[in-house]
């Protein structure tokens, strides 16, 4: 396993709460890494307590989003923790900023593990939150794995849809085909020099042309609002390779299947909405929840408190986590 070291000190985007205990904590997933994660806790919280574990968004860090909503839902009584995923930020997995389908999926199982283990967790009451491209892997965790007895996204991803087909599904069969030539190529290149190139993260400056969605992403990333010196976002970015994983592997094939309660949150004005109304329309049963968020774009599901619906967050939490 990986030995880290992780930062002591508040180094969050977000204000710490005096109404919560935070430490933190650290867990292995199935392939050997060693996931950093914040742990939060209600104050004076006695008992066995529903536990929730957060990540995302996609290249973002504990110290971003994620970390807002686990603060936020442990005031409101639940044991939450917010992990970094494999390959970045303070966890462990090499080589860095890699992500994988599989491995990103499985971090979510190996929360739950370690969840598991705790004195002070109720182990028939856990469930998950994934936000932006870790929605997506949330869904996907759910539908694997029996433990997560509720699953909330936010702002969802699929980020094997988006890799393969374009945004709003533009790519063509010939166009994903040059992607794979560009890709193969670049792996041949990373081989030889020994090292995996990375996309750059979000793009800046912007430029004059850039989708609305793009400049949003930079507001957040690369501004106080948001930025952090370790989310691959901020600054490098996830290896250009990455994408190949997701060309080939689906990762939303069998959610018909998931049989705990799920609330998918979208913004209205978002561009990345029909993912997640996409993903609604495979689920089954009535334990199943779309909400749209009105006005919202798809970052200010990321940090306006104003927009982000905590209220029916916990009621769905409470409800289903019982």
């Amino acid at each position: 396993m990986d030995t880290l070291a992780l930062t002591q000190e508040w180094d969050k985007t977000f204000p710490q709460s005096n109404k919560v205990a935070h430490e933190k904590i650290t867990f292995h997933n199935r392939y050997g890494i060693t996931l950093a994660a914040d742990l939060y806790k209600p104050k004076n919280a006695q008992g066995r307590l529903a536990a929730i574990a957060v990540s995302g968004p996609y290249g973002a860090v504990k110290e971003q989003v994620s970390g807002r909503y686990a603060q936020t839902l442990a005031e409101r009584g639940f044991l939450t923790i917010a992990f970094d995923p494999s390959f970045y930020g303070e966890s462990g997995g090499s080589p860095r900023y890699l992500t994988s389908p599989e491995i990103s999926t499985e971090d979510f199982s190996a929360a739950v593990d370690y969840l598991m283990t705790r004195e002070d967790v109720d182990t028939e009451r856990i469930g998950i939150l994934g936000i932006c491209g870790w929605g997506g892997f949330a869904l996907n965790a759910a539908a694997n794995d029996p433990r997560i007895k509720a699953t909330v996204t936010s702002t969802m991803y699929d980020m094997s849809r988006v890799n393969a087909n374009g945004y709003f599904d533009s790519m063509t069969a010939e166009d994903r085909y040059k992607l794979r030539v560009q890709l193969n190529e670049q792996r041949t290149k990373d081989y030889q020099n020994d090292n995996y190139e990375c996309n750059g993260g979000v793009v800046d400056p912007v430029p004059e042309d850039a989708p609305l969605f793009v400049r949003q992403y930079h507001d957040y990333y690369k501004t106080a609002r948001g930025y952090h010196r370790r989310s691959p976002n901020s600054n490098g970015g996830i290896t250009k390779t990455s994408v190949l994983s997701f060309i080939n592997m689906p990762i939303l094939s069998y959610i018909d299947e998931i049989r705990s309660a799920v609330l998918i949150i979208h913004g209205e004005k978002a561009h990345s909405r029909y993912f997640s109304e996409d993903a609604f329309k495979k689920l089954k049963g009535d334990n199943k929840e779309l909400l749209i968020i009105p006005d919202a774009n798809h970052v200010d599901l990321y940090d306006n408190l104003k927009m982000i619906p905590f209220d029916k967050i916990e009621d769905f939490f409470r409800k289903n986590l019982h």
